[in-house]
């Protein structure tokens, strides 16, 4: 068992299967996003921007607890910060319905992508709300900007920033 567990780490790292860095985002996400309204975003509107997925869920406490302090402070920080939601709703509707009731003035990738459940398992997402932060080009800053955000929002933009540029 554990000679797999080797040539598995081994593949990865000689082929990048499993691992947090994207060279692009548009090797992570589709090359169209959604808004709330369902109009389709180019990719390139995150150009030079931290961006969040946000992998949450309407029918989840913890995430529906969360959601509005990051609401507010995406649009306090949408000049160089933006959210890309990323659903485990049970179904489009419901996806749609979560963000219009959070007032989600995000991104989306969209329920039907193949990206979709395709980040999760390369973030390594085991429960939700998660927020994984990612610099413009893709690059793992922290799979924790829920538990940052949660201990000092006033510093977390700033902190992400300087290991973006670092």
């Amino acid at each position: 068992m554990k000679s797999r567990y080797f040539l598995y780490m081994i593949t990865s790292l000689i082929f990048g299967m499993g691992t947090l860095h994207a060279e692009g985002l548009e090797k992570l996400l589709p090359e169209t996003l959604v808004n709330s309204a369902g109009e389709e975003i180019k990719l390139d509107a995150l150009e030079g921007k931290i961006v969040a997925l946000y992998f949450s869920a309407g029918w989840c406490p913890p995430c529906r607890a969360f959601t509005p302090s990051l609401v507010e402070f995406r649009n306090e920080n949408s000049d160089e910060f933006e959210v890309v939601f990323v659903s485990s709703d049970r179904t489009e509707e419901a996806m749609k319905k979560y963000m219009t009731d959070y007032k989600m003035d995000f991104l989306a990738v969209k329920f039907d992508a193949p990206q979709r459940p395709a980040l999760g398992r390369n973030f390594e997402v085991r429960g939700i709300p998660t927020l994984v932060v990612l610099d413009d080009k893709g690059n793992l800053i922290t799979k924790n900007g829920r538990g940052d955000l949660s201990r000092d929002a006033a510093s977390a933009l700033k902190s992400w920033q300087s290991k973006a540029d670092g």
